[in-house]
């Protein structure tokens, strides 16, 4: 930030300065980095660059990152704003859930990692002063949406019905 700049950006800014774009899971994003100086790893979908990089950003208007599984492994890091809250279903079933937000103090994650296979959404907390929360994502072997499923209600309800309340807030009907 400029000097005299002591409050953050809000949510319109961040959009502008980092150049986000709506990403089809849900909030905005941009793709920052793809390890171009490095053999691409040959995946059963294809050729994939060994890493990629996106920053992601949910609104008070956009608030969630619908139900969506990747084939890689993703590690996120918080950098701006209100926490966000991860709600992981692995394979097994098994409910986790994750807040990533600025304060250690109160259990807040700066780092998480969540491996490929595991059903994942997300949603920014409710309230807070910024009015958005802003991460980024560092994917293994490279994110292509090829290697991207959306969770649709129903297909998630049929696989998880213990986690029916959260499946219903964070998921869509049909996949676009």
């Amino acid at each position: 930030m400029s000097e005299g700049h002591n409050a953050a950006p809000d949510a319109d800014e961040l959009i502008e300065l980092l150049g986000l774009e709506g990403h089809v899971e849900g909030g905005y994003f941009r793709r920052t980095y793809e390890a171009q100086n490095t053999p691409r790893i040959t995946t059963d979908r294809g050729e994939r660059f060994t890493m990629t990089s996106i920053y992601y950003l949910l609104t008070e208007g956009g608030p969630i990152g619908h139900f969506h599984r990747n084939r890689a492994d993703i590690v996120h890091y918080f950098h701006l704003g209100d926490p966000v809250s991860y709600y992981l279903i692995h394979p097994d079933g098994r409910l986790e859930t994750v807040t990533m937000g600025p304060d250690p103090r109160l259990g807040h994650k700066l780092q998480l990692t969540v491996a490929g296979g595991i059903w994942k959404a997300s949603r920014l907390t409710a309230g807070g002063s910024h009015r958005y929360g802003l991460i980024s994502e560092a994917v293994s072997p490279g994110f292509d949406f090829a290697d991207m499923t959306l969770g649709a209600t129903a297909e998630l309800l049929a696989q998880f019905p213990q986690h029916r309340e959260i499946i219903g807030q964070l998921s869509r009907p049909a996949a676009p």
